[in-house]
Formats: C-alpha cells, sequence, structure tokens
C-alpha cells in the first residue's frame, strides 16, 4: 500500500472516532465561566462559546443547540440510540388515521376568533421584549399563563391544568394539559416559543417579537379557547407548551424534550408553530411544511388535513437548517415532529424579531393554520 493512501486510511479511521465525551465537571466549570455549549451541526463536536460569541453567531444567522444543560443526558441517548446528531434529512417513524370527525371539528372551527388573536398579540407586544434574561420575558410567560387559567376558570374546566416550567434563567415555559379519558396514551403536543430577541441590547432593546413567535403564540393561545369552549375532551392527553429561550439554542424546548425523554413519556405527535401570520403580498398563500427535522408520516397527515379543511393549500418548502426551531429538540429526541411555516421561504416575513426595528405587517393574522384544532383532534378523539 502507498504510503499516502495509508496516510489516507489512517486519518479518515481517526475522524470516524467519536471524541472524548465533555464530563459533568468540566460542563459545570464552563458554565460557572458563562460559557456555553454549542452544537453546530451534526458531523462536529460541540464547542465552548462565550456569551458575546454566542450573539455573533447570532447575527450571522448561524442556528445552534445550545446543550450546555441538555448535553449528559443527551450523551446517555446516544450510547442506546442514533438520536443526538442528525439533520438534513426525515425519518418515517409514524402512521395516522386518514381525518375522520369533520363534523365534530367544522363547528369549532367556525369558533376560532382572529379578534382575540389579534387583542392577545397586542399584550404580547407591549412588552418591551420577551427576552429570556429580561423581566419583561418573565412577566411575557406570567401572561400567558394567567391566561390560559382563565380559559379553563370560564369553562370550568376542573380536570385542565397549566403551569409555569422553570429554567436556569428568569423566563419559565407554559405547559398546559388536557387530560385524556386514557391518561396513560401517548401525549399529542403543539408547540410555540414566546420569546423574542433584540440583537443589538437583547436585555432592554425593544423586540415586539409580532410574528416571530408572537403569531405562533396566540395561534395556540385561541386553539386551546377553542377547545374548551367546545368541551373537547379527548382520549389520549393533548399539551399545549409556549417555550423560553428558544432564540438562543431552543433552551426551554430542549429542556422539556429532554425532561419527558428521561420520565419514559410517549409522544404521539408534537407540533411547531414558529411564524405563522405573513406571506409576501404577490405571492400564493400556502402552509409550507417543513421538510427537515420532521416525521414524513406526520407530515403526510397534515397535507390530509389541511386538504380536508382548508381553503389554504399546503406546500413543502426547503429545509429550515440546523436547529431551526422547536421542533428540531422534539425531532433529536426520538419523538414524531412537524412544523408548517406560514409561507415557502422567501416568501415569509423579510423583518422578524432579530432585528432592531419593528416586524412587518401581521395583517393575514386571521389565517390560523388549520392544522392546530384539528391535529389535536384528529390523534386524540372523542
Amino acid at each position: 500500500m502507498h504510503f499516502t493512501s495509508l496516510l489516507s486510511l489512517i486519518v479518515t479511521s481517526l475522524a470516524l472516532v467519536s471524541a472524548v465525551p465533555i464530563s459533568p465537571s468540566e460542563i459545570a466549570t464552563n458554565s460557572a465561566k458563562g460559557l456555553r455549549l454549542l452544537d453546530l451541526s451534526e458531523d462536529t463536536e460541540p464547542v465552548w462559546k462565550t456569551e458575546d460569541e454566542v450573539l455573533d453567531l447570532l447575527r450571522a444567522g448561524v442556528n445552534f443547540f445550545d446543550v450546555t444543560e441538555v448535553y449528559v443526558d443527551q450523551q446517555k441517548w446516544a450510547s442506546t440510540a442514533k438520536l443526538a446528531k442528525t439533520s438534513g434529512t426525515s425519518a418515517k417513524l409514524a402512521t395516522f388515521p386518514a381525518p375522520s370527525h369533520q363534523t365534530a371539528l367544522r363547528p369549532i372551527l367556525q369558533t376560532v376568533s382572529t379578534a382575540n388573536m389579534q387583542t392577545s398579540l397586542t399584550a404580547l407586544t407591549n412588552f418591551n421584549n420577551r427576552y429570556y434574561r429580561a423581566t419583561t420575558g418573565a412577566s411575557a410567560s406570567t401572561w400567558i399563563r394567567d391566561k390560559i387559567q382563565g380559559y379553563i376558570t370560564q369553562y370550568s374546566r376542573s380536570d385542565v391544568t397549566v403551569s409555569l416550567f422553570t429554567h436556569t434563567y428568569v423566563q419559565s415555559s407554559i405547559i398546559a394539559k388536557i387530560p385524556g379519558t386514557d391518561p396513560s396514551g401517548p401525549i399529542t403536543i403543539v408547540g410555540a416559543h414566546m420569546d423574542s430577541i433584540n440583537l443589538s441590547n437583547p436585555t432592554s432593546g425593544r423586540a415586539p417579537g409580532a410574528d416571530d413567535d408572537g403569531t405562533g403564540t396566540v395561534n395556540l393561545i385561541e386553539g386551546f379557547r377553542a377547545l374548551l369552549a367546545a368541551g373537547f375532551r379527548p382520549t389520549t392527553p393533548v399539551e399545549f407548551h409556549w417555550y423560553a429561550a428558544e432564540e438562543v439554542g431552543l433552551l426551554g424546548s430542549q429542556a422539556i424534550a429532554t425532561n419527558y425523554k428521561n420520565a419514559g413519556k410517549s409522544v404521539k405527535a408534537f407540533m411547531e408553530l414558529d411564524m405563522s401570520g405573513y406571506f409576501r403580498p404577490g405571492s400564493t398563500e400556502v402552509m409550507a411544511l417543513q421538510a427537515d427535522f420532521i416525521d414524513e408520516g406526520l407530515n403526510t397527515f397534515l397535507k390530509s388535513l389541511i386538504t380536508t379543511y382548508s381553503r389554504i393549500p399546503w406546500a413543502m418548502d426547503t429545509p429550515c437548517g440546523y436547529a431551526c426551531s422547536d421542533h428540531a429538540s422534539w425531532y433529536r429526541a426520538g419523538y414524531p415532529s412537524s412544523f408548517p411555516f406560514e409561507a415557502v421561504t422567501g416568501n415569509d416575513n423579510p423583518t422578524i424579531t432579530r432585528h432592531p426595528t419593528p416586524p412587518a405587517s401581521t395583517a393575514s393574522l386571521g389565517r390560523t393554520p388549520s392544522s392546530l384544532p384539528k391535529l389535536v383532534s384528529h390523534l386524540s378523539p372523542k
């Protein structure tokens, strides 16, 4: 064998050997110094970055998983299954029945209120920002929790609960649970991130976040209200999640997905709503289904729901990229996930919360993704 060929073989073999996992003590030491452990791609090892370097990556439009708080758990998963690092391709893990609850669902859809969503969106955007380390970010979480609790009380649903999921930072995530008549059945989850960020001045800068992700947040709030108003009592549990700290590496959703994975919870399906209120004037209005970090079986199911119920057609989007939103956290934990987006990439909102200027118009807020109430009802039928 030629020397160059031998050297190439050795280098290639070494590249296939996993690096030594980062120890819990190193994570504790570096975290105490204010460093963050970032997973930048599926084929590289996580790297330590300062807070300033994290912000520089965000300003450059680089997506990543901040795995500082979940790395040890994810390494445990990786030792038994190839789940910890996967990107760019979808997986077909789940199968779902054809839509069959049209009679029950159509009246519920008629009660979904654009006015309610606009009112909620105004309240959310009135917070100076919803940054995960700002007091206004913490207050926004409490506002969502209280809004949901108000609906639980209004519709006399003592079986339904809502609570804050606390993190190591001041902002909490929010989890609302509608129990199933079969409480041990797999959980259907719909989620959105409720934080926002101004990358010029994260803690105190103005970041109304009307479309990123105020729209998805209020879609979930109104979907929750409509289902409770209709007396929705599913067979298997349904949960609504609003995540903290999505804008800085999917921190909130990773924490919750990791918690569920460690607890052995079974999740039937997860759907993320991140930006759902805009499409470029003059373009074709669609529900754009993301093509990566998703379950193909669940995407097929969403297509059938949209076709059955919505005047707006579905379209496949290009891959949104590594760690682009919270569905990726659930996908990495091994759960079926999906992400219907407001428009095909290029026709989506050109001005979102990461910029200091106000977001573009959300005049099309009323087009609540039809997949939301239908997903939870079809997966957890009465």
